[in-house]
C-alpha cells in the first residue's frame, strides 16, 4: 500500500510552516501559541503542518488537541519514527504555501524570527537560512562540530552557509516541490538545491535554551554528516554523467596496472628472468580487472540515469521564469515555473 502523499502542484497559500516532531510533548503547547502569536503579527495567510515522527509520548494526543481548536494545523501521523528528513519530506509533500517555513518543534528557534527570513525572502531570494546566533550548546561537544561541518560543507558544495545545522529556513514552493529528501540530507536541503540554480541569503536568528526535553542529537552525528556530505558532492558534480567519475577511476587504475605489464613484458623478454611469481604480476592483473569494472560500472550507472531521466520525464534544466508576449487583456508580469 502506498500511502505517501500527493504533492501539491501550484501554491494556494501564501505561507507553510513545516515543524518534525518526535517526542516534544512539553513543547507543543508553548509552540502553538508562540507560533500564533507571531504569524498573527506577520498577517500573511498561513497553515502549520506538525509531522509527529513516531512519538512514542502524548505528543500525539496534544497534537490532535492543537488542530482540534486551530483548522489552520494539519497533523500528520507517522506510523514509526522515520526520521527528520522523511518528515521534513512529508511536509513539503502536503505543504500550499508559496514560502515554506521549517521550524523545530525545541522552541530553540524563535517562531519571531520567521518575520525576519520572509522580510529577507521578499529581496528575490529563493532560499533564507537561519544563523543562529550566541548558541546555547557546549562548545566542544557541539558547536566547535559544527564550525567544523560547515566550513566543510561550504568548501564542498559551493554554498556558503554559517549554519547548515540551523532548522529555521525558508524555501520557495518550487524548491520545496522540486528538491528530492531521503537517507538524512535534510541538513544539505540548500546544496542539494544549487542544482536549480537557487538565490541563497542568510539572516541572523536567536538561538534559546532547551525549555523542555533533551536533544535528539549526539557527536555521532558528526561522522554521518561526513558520509552524506560524499553523497551530496557526488550528486552534484556527477549525478547526470556518472560515467566521468567511474571512468576515471577506471583509466586511472587500468592504466597503472597496464603501464606494470609492460613493464614486467619488457622485464621478462630482456633478461629471460621469470615473472610468474612476482606479486607485481598479480597486481597488475588485479589492477586491470578493477579498471574495466570501473569502467563497467560507470556505463551501467550512466544507462541507469537514463533511464531516470526518461521514464520518468525528469528535465536536466530548471526555468527560473518565463517571460512571452501576452495576448491582449492580460498582464506583462513574467510567469514564474
Amino acid at each position: 500500500m502506498d500511502n505517501r502523499l500527493a504533492a501539491i502542484e501550484t501554491p494556494e497559500l501564501a505561507l507553510s510552516i513545516v515543524i518534525p516532531i518526535y517526542n516534544e510533548e512539553g513543547n507543543i503547547e508553548r509552540l502553538h501559541r508562540e507560533l500564533s502569536e507571531a504569524l498573527g503579527e506577520i498577517g500573511r495567510e498561513y497553515e502549520v503542518i506538525a509531522i509527529n515522527d513516531g512519538s512514542h509520548d502524548r505528543s500525539y494526543e496534544l497534537l490532535n488537541a492543537a488542530q482540534a481548536r486551530d483548522a489552520r494545523w494539519q497533523v500528520i501521523h507517522f506510523r514509526r519514527n522515520f526520521g527528520q528528513t522523511a518528515a521534513m519530506a512529508a511536509g513539503f509533500d502536503a505543504a500550499r504555501g508559496e514560502i515554506v517555513v521549517t521550524i523545530d518543534a525545541d522552541l530553540q528557534n524563535d517562531p519571531r524570527d520567521i518575520k525576519r527570513l520572509l522580510d529577507k525572502f521578499d529581496e528575490g531570494y529563493d532560499i533564507v537560512s537561519g544563523w543562529r546566533q550566541d548558541r546555547k550548546e557546549p562548545f566542544f561537544l557541539r558547536r566547535l562540530p559544527s564550525m567544523i561541518a560547515n566550513s566543510l560543507i561550504s568548501r564542498s558544495t559551493g554554498i556558503r552557509l554559517h549554519d547548515y545545522g540551523c532548522t529555521l529556513k525558508a524555501y520557495h514552493f518550487d524548491v520545496a516541490k522540486g528538491v528530492q529528501l531521503y537517507g538524512e540530507l535534510h541538513r544539505f536541503i540548500p546544496a542539494l538545491a544549487r542544482q536549480m540554480g537557487v538565490r541563497v541569503a542568510e539572516v541572523p536568528v536567536k538561538d534559546r535554551a532547551r525549555h523542555w526535553g533533551s536533544s535528539k542529537y549526539g557527536i555521532s552525528r558528526t561522522f554521518k554528516v561526513v558520509l552524506d556530505l560524499i553523497v551530496v558532492v557526488f550528486i552534484l558534480s556527477y549525478f547526470n554523467r556518472p560515467l566521468y567519475v567511474f571512468g576515471a577511476a577506471g583509466f586511472l587504475v587500468g592504466g597503472i596496472g597496464t603501464l606494470l605489464g609492460a613493464y614486467l613484458t619488457v622485464f621478462k623478454l630482456l633478461t629471460e628472468n621469470k615473472i610468474g611469481d612476482r606479486p607485481l604480476l598479480q597486481l597488475a592483473a588485479l589492477l586491470m580487472v578493477l579498471g574495466v569494472q570501473f569502467v563497467s560500472t560507470g556505463i551501467v550507472a550512466d544507462m541507469i540515469m537514463r533511464t531516470y531521466h526518461e521514464s520518468q520525464r525528469k528535465p536536466i534544466y530548471f526555468i527560473r521564469e518565463r517571460r512571452r508576449t501576452q495576448a491582449k487583456g492580460e498582464t506583462g508580469e513574467p510567469e514564474r515555473v
